[in-house]
């Protein structure tokens, strides 16, 4: 009974010595809510918890993370999307949750849907093609991300079946769309094959795109359009004393810019062992001490290189080009490929999209270019909007950083009577609708 009763303290000693502590606080800091995470250190744990965040939207204005040892600590300081300390009480109480079982790791279910994978070569119109075929073999877009860089195409897509509403599992249908994908993909003199896949669960979307574009080495091509504004500057120094890399990465602040980094430095088995975040005015700094997971640095010229590389694209990859157009509207059958087929046919390009669907409502974001990457015409703008509906799509050019400013003139522009537009202010009770953890957010 004494042995029993001990090997219960134990046990309750190790599920507190495991368990992270979480401390959210509002008192100490006058401009943001300091999150402070400590735990025992496992590779991936600091990307799980800046995941937790960034889901939310918030932005992470500072950071210090140290794991020397065998112990993990992280504080962050955080402000909702527009630029307030969080005082919404169940969103705090998720960080909390949700930053208490990082240790335990998560994985994003597809909720009953068909989850499709596409790497291709990029070109305008592109999407249109691909929402088209969907809508012929009766593929109902769910979700999606939509990202392009330096040519190429990746986009993670939820998909049911139109008629029954149920995911689809019929192998001899999922061959079909498969290979139709697949040869809308393929592009031109691309040296390199369009690829599809299809499962029913997937990690963390962003995380994946980040995985996809990684493995179809889009850090190694040219732009073919130079970017706007400027590239990020990225530096590797070796610290020979203390055995570390020194990253140090500055470039335009922006939301999940934080993410974006860790994600690809964990993807490239990097373990980030002490950092510094901050953002000041519109640009952000950001130094990562890193090693191998067998503790050693990085030891040669190409793979530093290949590091400058990697973390520039994965900061390029969601720095959007063009502007910024939201469409709300009642979802229906063959939406997105009208849409995006009235955009190819006034040489629009698509370079980057967010679709969702929630009760019945789509709910999409778009950045267009013009063909050639230039600013779209402002004529031709109003001339889609009049072809799609100009309650329906409107645009907003808001900057990556959203301050008051911005988010009172979306106030007091807030749509045309019938119009369920998303104000800035309900974006963070948004997400937790989606995660199933409020039943409404309006």
């Amino acid at each position: 009974m004494e042995w029993s009763a001990c090997l219960d303290e134990y046990e309750k000693l190790v599920i507190r010595m495991t368990t992270p502590r979480v401390v959210i606080d509002n008192a100490v800091c006058p401009k943001a809510t300091v999150v402070k995470v400590d735990s025992a250190r496992k590779h991936g744990i600091l990307l799980e918890a800046v995941q937790v965040l960034t889901d939310l939207n918030l932005s992470i204005k500072k950071a210090y993370i140290s794991s020397d040892g065998r112990w993990f600590m992280d504080v962050f300081h955080v402000t909702d999307v527009n630029g307030n300390k969080l005082t919404d009480e169940s969103v705090i109480n998720y960080i909390e949750q949700s930053l208490g079982t990082i240790h335990y790791g998560r994985t994003t279910g597809s909720n009953g849907l068909t989850a499709l994978e596409l790497t291709g070569t990029d070109r305008v119109g592109l999407l249109s093609e691909v929402f088209a075929v969907l809508a012929d073999l009766q593929c109902s877009v769910v979700d999606a991300k939509v990202w392009t860089h330096n040519g190429r195409i990746a986009s993670l897509m939820y998909v049911k079946d139109c008629n029954s509403g149920s995911p689809i599992e019929d192998v001899q249908h999922i061959d079909r769309i498969e290979a139709r994908l697949r040869n809308v993909l393929k592009g031109y003199n691309d040296i390199r094959s369009a690829k599809t896949a299809v499962s029913m669960a997937v990690t963390h979307t962003e995380r994946r795109l980040h995985q996809m574009m990684f493995a179809d080495r889009d850090y190694e091509r040219k732009p073919i359009l130079q970017p706007i504004g400027d590239s990020p500057v990225v530096t590797v120094q070796n610290w020979a004393e203390r055995g570390y890399s020194v990253v140090n990465v500055q470039c335009k602040d922006r939301t999940k810019l934080l993410f974006d980094v860790v994600c690809t430095l964990t993807d490239m088995e990097y373990i980030v062992f002490h950092a510094t975040i901050k953002a000041a005015g519109d640009g952000a700094y950001l130094e990562f001490y890193i090693r191998h997971a067998d503790g050693t640095p990085i030891s040669s010229e190409p793979e530093r290189q290949r590091v400058i590389q990697c973390l520039q694209a994965a900061v390029e990859r969601r720095a959007s080009e063009g502007l910024r157009l939201e469409l709300c509207t009642p979802d229906r059958q063959g939406l997105l490929a009208d849409v995006t087929r009235t955009f190819r046919e006034n040489g629009l390009n698509v370079t980057r999209a967010e679709i969702s669907t929630t009760r019945d409502m789509a709910l999409n974001v778009f950045y267009v270019t013009d063909a050639i990457g230039n600013a779209a015409d402002p004529k031709l703008i109003e001339s889609v909007r009049q072809k799609i509906g100009l309650s329906n799509l409107k645009v907003k050019e808001l900057p990556p950083l959203i301050y008051h400013q911005e988010a009172e003139r979306e106030d007091q522009t807030g749509g045309v009577a019938g119009t369920v537009l998303l104000s800035l202010g309900s974006l963070v009770k948004r997400n937790l609708y989606h995660l199933g953890l409020i039943r409404s957010y309006s």
